[in-house]
């Protein structure tokens, strides 16, 4: 097996399996200080792993929990746990009076269906692309389904929070094409300076209008607090209301979330402060353009059927909910609550959010027609690939190594945890 040095120097993310066998080694090296441990069972049986470490000194009952691979089609957050591990088993300065516990893969289900583990453009990454829909998504469906019809991956995840009543819960996320920010269920003071410190000197740039949290209150750069319960903040263009996921089940045990976002490929557009010169004609356009990719996804869509065939099943359900998002967006962007004054960061994410979803949409339908062998493939793959090449270079998209991602999470995390500690929560 390689090891996960090794994956990273070759900037492969590694897979699920490579995470588990990586993090048993890991306990059995450290047995007095690491453990790793089933907490529940995938949908498909898969199990859900989660290595520990236990605190330092007096255990002053203070735990933090990390949660990797939450959405199938960001890899990283696998990688980035492992080698916090690492830090933390050398370092353990932080570990003091608090254990560590990293949830290694929420979706082990998804990810096996996102085959990406080294991709080499924004076309490779997808060509195998998979993300499900949002009530299949571990941390999103609380939001979206009834107690008694939540997947098994969340009820293992609510159970650990509920076990260990984290002070602190870091969610690791990822975008296709962009920079890095971080979101926030509260405010943790003094974040923004070593979160922009550590982006500045890997020169991954800051994403200051993320689309993600449109209108939420920012105290720094990249740094955004999801809006109180009753506040009118947009939530981000999404049918999930936020609050009621998995994010914010720690708060019932006065714990607080913070989820760090980290770009594949780098875009200095979404960095720019500038004021844009029109931002609702933009957006009117952006709106137009993402209502016309939707057409010939459509268009494909019609008549496909999955059959017997559990992947192709998982994929349409994807391209459905996609593309459902789509009409209830343009008419975000197009409404009366459009804003009149904004940045050239923020319209250049819109644009970025806009050009994803069509694409993936395109792109998991694309591996259904390929399978089944449809006349219709060949068209859609010309216009995937258009679309990934016209991404990547309106936004001057730079690869961001394996390695670099992770350390800019790490960093992230652990500043979060110190500027917390700090600030005596």
């Amino acid at each position: 097996m390689a090891s996960l040095v090794t994956l990273l120097r070759d900037t492969r993310y590694p897979t699920p399996h490579e995470l588990a066998l990586t993090a048993r080694a890991l306990a059995d090296e450290h047995s007095h200080d690491a453990r790793i441990r089933r907490v529940g069972t995938s949908r498909a049986g898969q199990p859900l792993l989660v290595l520990s470490l236990a605190p330092t000194g007096h255990d002053g009952g203070r735990n933090v929990l990390v949660v990797a691979g939450a959405h199938a089609n960001e890899p990283v957050g696998g990688a980035t746990a492992l080698a916090l591990a690492r830090r933390l088993l050398r370092e353990p300065a932080p570990r003091a009076g608090c254990g560590w516990h990293f949830l290694l893969c929420a979706d082990p289900d998804g990810a096996g269906l996102h085959r990406t583990p080294r991709p080499y453009s924004l076309l490779d990454y997808h060509r195998s692309f998979y993300r499900p829909p949002g009530p299949e998504q571990p941390e999103w469906a609380p939001s979206l389904l009834p107690p008694d019809r939540l997947p098994p991956e969340t009820l293992a995840l609510t159970a650990l929070i509920d076990e260990l009543r984290p002070i602190l819960q870091v969610s690791l996320h990822a975008t296709d094409l962009g920079g890095s920010w971080v979101q926030l269920t509260r405010d943790i003071p003094g974040l923004a300076e070593p979160f922009g410190k550590s982006a500045a000197e890997l020169r991954i740039p800051v994403e200051n209008g993320a689309s993600d949290a449109a209108g939420w209150p920012s105290p720094g750069p990249g740094i955004f607090v999801i809006p109180e319960p009753g506040s009118e903040a947009a939530g981000a263009f999404h049918p999930e209301d936020t609050r009621l996921s998995t994010w914010y089940h720690a708060h019932r045990y006065a714990g607080t979330t913070a989820i760090v976002e980290v770009p594949m490929w780098a875009s200095d557009l979404v960095g720019d402060p500038a004021p844009h010169p029109d931002p609702r004609g933009a957006l009117r356009l952006l709106a137009g353009r993402l209502t016309a990719d939707a057409e010939p996804v459509a268009r494909a869509r019609e008549g496909v059927v999955a059959g017997a065939d559990a992947t192709a099943g998982a994929l349409l359900r994807a391209v459905d909910w996609t593309l459902s998002l789509i009409p209830r967006i343009a008419a975000e962007w197009t409404g009366s609550g459009a804003p009149a004054e904004a940045t050239a960061a923020y319209i250049a994410s819109i644009d970025a959010f806009g050009r994803r979803l069509s694409l993936r949409a395109a792109a998991m339908l694309l591996r259904v027609l390929r399978a089944q062998g449809h006349p219709a493939a060949p068209a859609l793959d010309r216009l995937v690939t258009g679309w990934c090449e016209e991404f990547s270079a309106r936004f001057g998209a730079r690869w961001v190594p394996v390695a670099t991602q992770v350390e800019h999470q790490s960093r992230t995390v652990l500043a979060a945890y110190e500027r917390l500690v700090a600030a005596g929560r």
